[in-house]
């Protein structure tokens, strides 16, 4: 069946026969060319969609990231603020580095001992040191990995056999 409106053109005769078929023939060509057409938007919607997925997760994974490192710290942060030493009245200054600077902070003579040895640590927690037993100093370490925790390391070194002062310990904590 002829379309209303071409039926009418060609009773009028604005448009003849041959021009009639060649618009149909048109037509039929874009009619075959849309599905591939189609079908190129459609592969290009699902390559945006997965790329988008792919964006969507990435990102997902960052702000999970963040938030497991933002709880570690705050995990860490109470550890520290329950379980640090008192260092009133402390008169002794021990060294240690931190950040490649020597820093200084005054404990108590029993601290200095026990920091000495390697029993007690020190940690940074809002812009001052504080001191730790070293059970906790191995918790904040593995909750907050970036957070430098300072423990002197305790090295005993092999004496040799012929060594006339072997009896004699110089301990490292040696105050002059």
């Amino acid at each position: 069946m002829v379309n209303s409106l071409q039926a009418q053109l060609l009773k009028s005769g604005l448009v003849d026969e041959k021009k009639l078929k060649q618009a149909q023939r048109a037509k039929k060509k874009t009619a075959r060319a849309e599905p591939n057409k189609v079908q190129d938007s459609t592969v290009a919607v699902e390559k945006a969609r997965a790329e988008k997925t792919e964006r969507d997760r990435q990102l997902n994974q960052q702000r999970q990231e963040e938030t497991a490192r933002k709880e570690g710290e705050a995990q860490a942060r109470q550890l520290i603020a329950q379980s640090k030493l008192e260092r009133a009245g402390g008169e002794t200054p021990y060294q240690f580095a931190s950040k490649n600077k020597i820093k200084k902070i005054y404990v108590t003579e029993e601290q200095f001992g026990k920091l000495s040895r390697g029993q007690l640590g020190v940690v940074r927690l809002s812009g001052t040191f504080e001191l730790i037993p070293i059970d906790i100093a191995a918790k904040v370490s593995e909750r907050a990995p970036q957070w430098p925790v300072h423990i002197a390391n305790v090295e005993t070194q092999p004496s040799a056999e012929d060594d006339p002062y072997a009896a004699f310990q110089v301990p490292d904590d040696l105050m002059w």
